[in-house]
């Protein structure tokens, strides 16, 4: 394997990485900021009213979006798995 090739599989690795955590992270942002302008509205400062919503729209966008997210992680390890055989020393 070349250096080109090895650094074309860690930029393909970074690319999914980045893809399959979006969902998650975008939710909790989206509900974090809402939550923030709620908070800031009513003068509420409390801690657990920002992190509780956040935590339960995160494992709903976890839920909706898992089976897309795991072919997403089984399509790279199987294409990586596949490259592999294909090493020589």
């Amino acid at each position: 394997m070349t250096l080109s090739a090895g650094l074309d599989w860690f930029r393909t690795l970074m690319w999914t990485a980045a893809l399959i955590a979006t969902p998650v992270i975008l939710t909790g942002l989206i509900v974090g900021l809402i939550m923030a302008v709620l908070q800031a509205a009513t003068q509420v400062n409390d801690s657990a009213l920002g992190f509780v919503p956040k935590a339960v729209a995160s494992g709903i966008a976890l839920v909706i979006a898992g089976p897309w997210m795991l072919a997403q992680l089984v399509e790279f390890a199987t294409a990586a798995l596949r490259a592999m055989g294909s090493v020589h020393p």
